[in-house]
């Protein structure tokens, strides 16, 4: 099932459900995919994704950091942001907030260490683009511009290739399973 049908009836039985449980607990069903939990990092396979394991038990989870695209580990500045990223969570307790669901079953979200948003410091320090979807520039668009202007990381080389465009012409850097 493609990826847009796939989202599009998953929202529509949300919708059925709400319709089925009432107005008063609407929001509750449609808000059901947001899970808020604290957690340390046992992995980080690239710049913009990584495992945890809650602190409540559970299952280990893979999650990617909401509102940004690192390089592909392949792709030049792909090893400096896993590094990156695997410095920003090392030891420490991570604040979750897992917003939604991609279509290869990571939880995309939020996350804070000591108070940072860790995916605004992955751009910050030039690690990472601010994801853009159509005409936006992303929600980290801000602390792009200052990376780019600053020279750091990945906007040090003249042309960085945006790991969008990396992926449409080389594919995954990861083998199928």
């Amino acid at each position: 099932m493609k990826p847009v049908i796939r989202r599009t009836t998953q929202r529509l039985w949300r919708y059925g459900l709400c319709v089925m449980l009432g107005i008063s607990q609407c929001v509750d069903a449609l808000s059901a995919s947001a899970v808020r939990f604290t957690a340390r990092a046992t992995a980080v396979p690239d710049g913009d994704t990584l495992w945890v394991q809650p602190a409540n038990g559970g299952r280990p989870r893979k999650l990617r950091l909401l509102g940004i695209d690192a390089p592909e580990v392949c792709q030049q500045g792909g090893e400096d942001a896993r590094r990156a990223l695997q410095q920003l969570v090392d030891d420490v307790q991570l604040q979750v907030d897992v917003r939604h669901t991609d279509d290869y079953g990571r939880g995309l979200a939020r996350i804070h260490a000591d108070g940072r948003d860790i995916a605004a410091v992955m751009v910050q320090r030039g690690h990472a683009w601010s994801s853009r979807w159509r005409r936006s520039a992303g929600p980290y668009a801000v602390q792009e511009r200052m990376a780019r202007s600053a020279g750091l990381g990945l906007f040090a080389h003249p042309a960085p290739e945006n790991p969008r465009d990396f992926r449409q012409r080389h594919g995954s850097c990861y083998p199928p399973k």
